[in-house]
């Protein structure tokens, strides 16, 4: 049974929800990213143009559906709203645990980004823990605040890590040399193969681009803010990584460049001097703590709009007087914690749960990708007054579905098997919720 509650208060504007989609989508993940597409060569970049057309194909997805259905919790209601409430909840249940997961792979990589700055945390695996749950603690106390503090927050760290980005993607250009980008490429990395191999982690830089679709019912005009803030951030954060990607790749010697754990910093060092190095490591730090405030609010808001239709315990749909839905993000607050805590005794601990946290949040963002990519399409034969498809939609979602498959494929099969095993994990929660539920 659905959960009645009180409206959110539109809170986000156009600015806002572009800096959530930039704020989000720019997280940790771009500023290690040369270094492991180093081995990828002149295929990268290849990778990355298909992964900007793929990208705005999915974002002109996410906007046409914002537009028919502009309604909180994005992906799952869409799924929801084109094939029932079992897609809708299998959708939900992989995004939501990929949302808190995904949280705790950037606080992981928050504390590693502080060595930089406290050199004394420099192999001190607990430290680095500790320095990570106090920044999702600290983080979780500005969304209780009320998703207006929490938009502030996101404009002012979008406008701060976009700096150095945009410095080394126009200025840096002028140090790239052309040879260096295929210079550790290894033979075996060619064609096809390598092509979408390198696509699959050029699209985990690009998870988020949806990030506007959740809070809708805290959006303000979300049938037009929600779509232009889709495609503008989208736009802003591809131009962005294509080109200081080149340049770092240009800048940094390949067979550096691949053993680098800051490539960023380090082509800025080249570029510029040591004091690059360390504006660069404040940027990254920046980038890190804006992206982390991003998914802390997705984690909470999202499982509100799943709740208020009776597919998560009704506790999550509930909101204080803020408009805070405070169980979601306390429990998502939580969960982190523990994740953190668990894993902060060693450093293979730590790397483990980064990794493993990437891959299920890849994965759990792709399977919406391909549900969501055709979704308008049975969409619009539920709802009579909608404008009919143009030929132009029904290309785009075409190119939108193929994508989004060709990216589970790039993405392998241990990532396949990690997504099936948690989908399967979710299905006695929905029979346990449905189970009083009436027969249709």
């Amino acid at each position: 049974m659905a959960v009645p509650t009180a409206p959110s208060p539109r809170q986000i504007g156009l600015v806002a929800a572009t800096s959530l989609v930039v704020g989000n989508i720019i997280g940790s993940g771009i500023f290690l990213l040369p270094s492991s597409l180093a081995p990828y060569g002149k295929f990268a970049l290849v990778a990355w143009v298909l992964t900007l057309c793929g990208a705005v194909m999915l974002a002109l997805v996410f906007a046409r559906l914002a537009r028919m259905l502009p309604k909180e919790g994005g992906p799952y209601a869409y799924t929801r709203a084109a094939y029932g409430d079992f897609p809708g909840f299998w959708i939900a249940w992989g995004y939501w645990i990929s949302l808190w997961t995904g949280v705790a792979a950037i606080a992981v990589a928050f504390g590693g980004y502080l060595k930089v700055l406290v050199p004394a945390l420099e192999g001190n695996t607990v430290g680095c823990g500790i320095a990570s749950i106090a920044a999702v603690w600290v983080l979780g106390l500005v969304n209780s605040r009320g998703i207006r503090a929490a938009s502030r927050m996101q404009i002012a760290t979008t406008i701060i890590k976009l700096l150095p980005l945009v410095a080394i993607a126009t200025v840096g250009l002028a140090w790239m040399k052309p040879a260096n980008i295929d210079s550790a490429r290894a033979p075996e990395m060619s064609g096809f193969g390598a092509i979408s191999a390198a696509a699959a982690l050029t699209l985990w830089a690009m998870l988020g681009l949806e990030s506007a679709t959740i809070p809708a019912g805290s959006v303000r005009d979300p049938d037009r803010t929600i779509p232009r803030a889709t495609v503008a951030g989208t736009l802003i954060c591809a131009l962005v990584y294509i080109a200081s990607t080149a340049a770092v790749m240009g800048a940094v010697p390949g067979d550096v460049l691949a053993n680098s754990q800051a490539p960023f910093a380090d082509a800025a060092r080249r570029m510029w001097g040591t004091w690059a190095y360390y504006l660069v490591g404040v940027g990254a730090l920046v980038s890190c703590f804006g992206a982390l405030n991003g998914w802390i609010l997705l984690a909470a808001e999202f499982p509100r709009a799943v709740a208020r239709d009776g597919l998560l315990p009704a506790p999550f749909a509930r909101s204080d007087v803020r408009g805070v839905p405070v169980f979601g993000l306390w429990a998502a607050i939580g969960l982190v914690t523990v994740m953190l805590a668990l894993n902060s005794s060693g450093t293979h601990g730590l790397v483990s749960i980064f990794n493993f946290s990437i891959l299920l949040s890849t994965l759990a963002c792709l399977i919406p990708y391909v549900f969501c990519s055709l979704a308008a399409i049975l969409i619009r034969r539920r709802m009579p007054d909608a404008a009919p498809a143009s030929r132009r939609d029904t290309v785009v979602a075409m190119l939108a579905f193929i994508y989004a498959g060709w990216m589970i494929y790039g993405a392998g099969a241990q990532v396949a098997l990690l997504g099936l095993i948690l989908m399967v994990v979710g299905i006695p929660v929905y029979v346990w919720l449905r189970r009083n539920s009436p027969v249709p």
